[in-house]
């Protein structure tokens, strides 16, 4: 993926980190370790609004190819970042969250409650992380070695040629 288009938005969804009341160490995790791979990064803090999650979304994904949320994921009435990605992505890509939730059951039964949902509005890719910072580091962890490809795929063009055929394939 060529510097310019190497770009990333990391929104944090938290009632009293919007306010100052709790440091954003999740959104500041996931950051710093975005840069580490390469990507210039945009941050922002938001209250759990899901009008307000879904103005960022929209917003981001038409600068950025890359959209990361932390927080909002759990059960509470509150914990709207779901249904707000949900309202905007064009189609889920139901693997990667699927792959997180997966990872993170083998170091706590709790990884089940998260609602993570990963998709696609036009060419950016969507990805809802938990908002404690090591299930959201360790979250993303799990798709660091497919991200470039998905990335790359997105941007288009992407060539298939010889995958779901027998070209090209040995047995």
């Amino acid at each position: 993926m060529e510097a310019a288009s190497r770009t990333a938005f990391v929104l944090t969804v938290s009632d009293r980190g919007s306010t100052g009341e709790r440091e954003d160490t999740s959104g500041e995790g996931v950051a710093a370790r975005l840069a580490t791979l390469g990507f210039s990064v945009e941050r922002e803090i938001i209250p759990d609004e899901r009008r307000r999650i879904e103005s960022m979304l929209v917003a981001a994904a038409a600068r950025h190819p890359l959209v990361v949320t932390t927080g909002g994921t759990g059960l509470t009435a509150r914990d709207v970042t779901p249904q707000a990605t949900l309202a905007v992505i064009d189609y889920e890509v139901p693997g990667f969250a699927e792959a997180m939730r997966a990872d993170g059951r083998t170091k706590t039964p709790m990884a089940i409650l998260s609602r993570a949902v990963v998709g696609v509005r036009g060419q950016t890719l969507i990805v809802n992380l938990p908002g404690s910072p090591r299930a959201a580091l360790e979250s993303l962890a799990v798709l660091e070695p497919v991200l470039d490809h998905a990335l790359e795929t997105l941007r288009g063009p992407h060539d298939h040629a010889g995958w779901g055929s027998d070209e090209g394939m040995t047995r």
